[in-house]
């Protein structure tokens, strides 16, 4: 079955949740942590690019032989897009395959895929999750902010947000994104009905790839809660603040601008 989603727009590349019955938006939490500095990206990049220049050498040479260096260039600088492109395409994939299993629905899925469903599987055999919600969409709406949950289950006697992550690994910025869940003050349906929160005990990482499955307990606490208060003030400040600040050149004479 299909489960509307909160709507969201797109506005100076930033994802908002928008409330349709009464118009509020408010960022999205990945939207707000894009505001961290990701140093190891810079890394990540290069390599990407000297990857493609190696495993493209035939077509980036016959480019430059051509006299087409800015092409080639361009199909340089565009490797490290297409690259997470594809893990990009694989996470969305598997996170709606995990969705419905969730929800207990049956899957059937490519061949590329069912090493991720097996893997996922054993985990719900394992662990034996009892869903309160799944995809769900909790605000904050004194803080301003709003983020959507790969569920929330009682897991060994403990109501624990979770997050599923397909990458290659998993880093501690998730807390972050788990704390502003476990902060939300109720929680947002489609239709714009508002529902109460559930009293969230533990968060953790179901981290999910094609050879395991793991579960990583995530730390709750104010002192992390307080970080990602100070990224929602970064990035009001990015969105809102920075270009309200500087007034036109003043004519010393007149005073005038």
């Amino acid at each position: 079955m299909t489960v509307p989603k909160v709507a969201t727009v797109k506005k100076g590349g930033s994802r908002l949740y928008v409330d349709e019955l009464t118009g509020e938006r408010w960022p999205g939490v990945t939207t707000i942590l894009n505001q961290l500095a990701k140093p190891g990206l810079r890394y990540w990049f290069a390599k990407m690019v000297a990857e493609e220049a190696i495993e493209s050498f035939s077509t980036v040479l016959d480019l430059v032989g051509r006299q087409r260096h800015d092409d080639a260039i361009d199909f340089l600088k565009r490797a490290p897009g297409r690259r997470s492109g594809k893990a990009a395409e694989t996470g969305t994939i598997v996170h709606e395959l995990v969705e419905r299993m969730n929800r207990g629905e049956e899957v059937s899925v490519h061949p590329d895929y069912q090493p991720y469903v097996d893997q996922y599987k054993g985990f719900l055999d394992l662990w034996q999750p009892e869903w309160i919600e799944v995809e769900s969409t909790i605000v904050n709406d004194t803080l301003g902010y709003a983020g959507t949950t790969d569920g929330m289950a009682k897991i060994q006697n403990e109501i624990a947000v979770i997050d599923l992550k397909t990458g290659a690994n998993v880093y501690g910025e998730v807390a972050l994104q788990l704390n502003a869940y476990r902060n939300g003050q109720f929680i947002l349906s489609a239709n714009g009905d508002r529902r109460p929160l559930p009293s969230i005990e533990a968060a953790a990482v179901v981290h999910l790839r094609p050879d395991r499955c793991e579960v990583r307990p995530v730390r709750l606490g104010d002192d992390i809660q307080e970080v990602f208060a100070a990224l929602v003030g970064v990035f009001r400040w990015e969105a809102e603040l920075k270009n309200t600040v500087l007034g036109k050149a003043v004519d010393p004479d007149t005073g005038d601008e």
